[in-house]
């Protein structure tokens, strides 16, 4: 499989990635955990199908020493005992912020809530940023069709 396009030589895809990747680096820097970072991560990219980000951030989290098994369980969450009630708020907020279209009123506020009895106001600001950016990174990779498989942890920096 090849992309539609070339993100790594394309110009202005080149810019925009520099100004994701300057909030990135300001949500990567906060208070918000690094584990449920990368837990929101994966699970934004699974369910836009970012075969490229579900890659990258499987591997990324595999390498910074989370267990095989809490990430084999993130697109069953609710279900599974691995996740603390923290990660729990924060994986509810990832899927009604990215699933944002199939609900008339938005993210309800007993989502919010919850996510605010676990996060402060810093956290929560990154935990908005990171949804935001996990989103627009998956849909452009999803737009392009970028292949999955060959992320190696670094990569990128």
């Amino acid at each position: 499989m090849e992309a539609r396009l070339d993100l790594f030589a394309n110009p202005v895809a080149g810019k925009v990635f520099k100004h994701f990747n300057a909030a990135g680096k300001a949500i990567t820097e906060s208070s918000l955990p690094a584990a449920t970072q990368e837990l929101v991560k994966l699970r934004a990219s699974q369910i836009n199908g970012c075969g490229f980000c579900t890659d990258m951030h499987t591997k990324d989290a595999l390498a910074a020493g989370e267990t095989q098994t809490r990430l084999n369980l993130v697109a069953v969450w609710r279900e599974a005992t691995v996740f603390s009630d923290a990660e729990r708020a924060a994986l509810e907020l990832v899927e009604q912020g990215t699933r944002i279209a199939d609900a008339a009123g938005g993210v309800p506020d007993e989502v919010w809530a919850n996510a605010a009895e676990h996060y402060d106001e810093e956290q929560l600001a990154a935990l908005v940023a990171l949804i935001a950016v996990i989103n627009a990174y998956n849909r452009v990779n999803v737009l392009v069709q970028q292949p999955a498989g060959d992320y190696v942890p670094g990569m990128f920096g």
